[in-house]
């Protein structure tokens, strides 16, 4: 006959810990290879919302991402479940990885113009260095006497709001700002020139005849291809004849894409060459501006030409519409 210590249930064994009893055997889990182990009883305040209200949530924010926690708890509010607060819902978003974002500002693409763009794409996107290597890229961009367009992030403790050190100065009307036209060939770095005022289609028709061609003349050669995007100015009947009467190719450009101009990203370039950097006035802005865009090394513009093919990739994948370039 077994003795009792021996026909005692592995449940009430008092070898087995109270906290994990790995050793207990179940078969239905040994079958697919799962090991048995029963915690210890969850501590703390039990979850108000029911699991349909946790998945109603989600629902809620997944068919709309821009609802706030407040709209949500419209949508998901019932009159068999008490509604979930706003803070119970941020908390529900986040443990499912769906967090308060700033979404990114990407230009308006139509349908019309995400189809050009992925036939734009798709005809260059076997291009390497050799057949850029006449391209002429141009474009305009504005720097900022002082401060910048974009958003600017401090890390303070609680109550230090108003110190100096965690302030953000600012001056009336912006303190002014420099416009610049630029250009870049796969060769070498094109002239800086400064917009006076508001550039219309006679001021750029003048940086075309005496600032880029006399530079692609020497530099590129006569059978070069000038890129520009679909400005009205750009596009304009008086430009139009200035390129036909010079004998310029101009190379068709799809609307809204400047994620497919290299140019934009020697913007950002000059910007964090110059960050730091004080003028007094828009005179001396362009002075630094134009010092610091003739110490741009061609492996930045190798590199940025080098990526072309995965600027058009990422627009094929994209159907057309706006990437992180």
């Amino acid at each position: 006959m077994k003795s009792d210590s021996s026909s005692r249930s592995v449940r009430n064994s008092p070898e087995i810990t109270p906290e994990y009893r790995e050793d207990v055997k179940d078969p239905c889990l040994e079958r697919f290879g799962m090991k048995s182990c029963t915690g210890p009883k969850s501590t703390g305040r039990p979850k108000q919302s029911s699991r349909s209200m946790d998945r109603n949530i989600l629902r809620a924010a997944r068919e709309d991402s821009r609802r706030t926690s407040t709209d949500i708890q419209m949508v998901v509010t019932s009159p068999v479940e008490p509604a979930p607060s706003r803070r119970t819902i941020r908390r529900r978003l986040q443990a499912n990885g769906l967090h308060g974002r700033r979404p990114v500002r990407k230009p308006f693409i139509s349908e019309k113009n995400r189809r050009a763009r992925v036939a734009w794409a798709r005809a260059h996107l076997n291009w390497g260095r050799a057949e850029w290597a006449k391209h002429i890229w141009s474009d305009e961009s504005k720097f900022n006497m002082f401060g910048s367009d974009g958003n600017t992030w401090i890390r303070r403790p609680v109550g230090a709001r108003y110190l100096p050190k965690y302030q953000l100065p600012t001056v009336k009307h912006g303190g002014g700002s420099c416009m610049v036209w630029g250009c870049f060939s796969g060769g070498s770095m094109g002239p800086l020139r400064r917009i006076q005022g508001i550039m219309d289609r006679f001021q750029y028709e003048d940086i075309l005849e005496n600032t880029m061609r006399p530079w692609a003349l020497r530099n590129v050669g006569r059978a070069y291809v000038f890129q520009q995007d679909n400005d009205p100015k750009h596009t304009s009947l008086h430009v139009r004849n200035w390129f036909h009467c010079r004998r310029v190719d101009v190379l068709d450009w799809p609307s809204q894409s400047p994620d497919l101009n290299p140019i934009e990203h020697l913007w950002e370039e000059l910007e964090r060459r110059l960050k730091g950097v004080r003028a007094t006035n828009v005179d001396q802005k362009f002075s630094q501006l134009e010092a610091a865009w003739k110490t741009i090394p061609l492996s930045v513009v190798d590199t940025l030409l080098d990526s072309m093919p995965r600027r058009c990739q990422a627009v094929i994948d994209a159907k057309g519409f706006a990437t992180k370039y």
